[in-house]
């Protein structure tokens, strides 16, 4: 029988798709929760309304990174069985104009941070023989869009590890997950009522958080590597 789900850590925290999770595995799964992000004092009240711990982490920095998964063994009481990396970084404009260091740190971001995160997170996971390691992906993830190179770079290189790593520790008992967003998020500020057609336009960061919800009540004879999500009315 699969072991249920204590408690988790989101890298890449803030208002929107971050608290949702965050909210959802507190609310319907009944985990503790650690959250972190690069600018503590943005994620705080974040965490506070929510009622999780709030930890700040360069996720581009090794040493960061081990620290935060230290400082959240300690406040959690054991390693988290689930951790997801929700963190990414863009830059938009014309191939011939982008700022290489900038394009750089955009990839760093998106994909060697979740190398870096992810390496923490199996660790631990395999010394226990048990746990969840889900990325955010984006539809960027799949197809290259035009003055989006370096999204795009960092996305591709995230499914792409996400992939690896479904193959290489499905078998160990760590179920990895890729949800691939395939939309604009509506911003938490947003007022559906007051804006007609929203509901429809815009992924809800609250129905997403469920979707990994359900990827992690998945039996282990019958786990996902991958899932797309997008509102109905979205081109693909």
């Amino acid at each position: 029988m699969q072991r249920p789900y204590r408690s988790a850590l989101i890298v890449g925290a803030g208002p929107g798709l971050g608290a949702s999770l965050a909210r959802a595995f507190m609310q319907d799964a009944g985990m503790h929760v650690v959250m972190a992000a690069r600018q503590l004092d943005k994620l705080q009240p974040v965490a506070d309304a929510l009622g999780a711990v709030a930890l700040r982490c360069d996720a581009t920095d090794p040493a960061d990174v081990k620290a935060l998964f230290d400082q959240a063994s300690e406040r959690l009481g054991s390693a988290p069985d689930v951790v997801v990396y929700n963190a990414s970084r863009r830059v938009r404009g014309p191939f011939v104009d982008v700022d290489a260091s900038d394009v750089a740190q955009a990839v760093a971001v998106t994909a060697h941070g979740a190398f870096l995160v992810a390496q923490q997170a199996a660790r631990r996971m395999l010394a226990q023989g048990h746990g969840a390691l889900l990325f955010t992906g984006a539809s960027a993830s799949t197809k290259g869009y035009p003055l989006s190179a370096a999204f795009a770079m960092g996305k591709f290189a995230l499914r792409g590890l996400a992939q690896s790593l479904a193959r290489e520790l499905h078998p160990q008992g760590i179920h990895v997950g890729h949800v691939v967003i395939d939309g604009s998020i509506r911003p938490p500020s947003d007022d559906m009522a007051a804006t007609p057609g929203t509901a429809d336009a815009q992924l809800d960061p609250d129905a997403i958080a469920q979707t990994y919800l359900h990827l992690l009540a998945q039996p282990r004879n019958a786990w996902t590597w991958e899932i797309e999500v997008r509102p109905w009315v979205e081109k693909f």
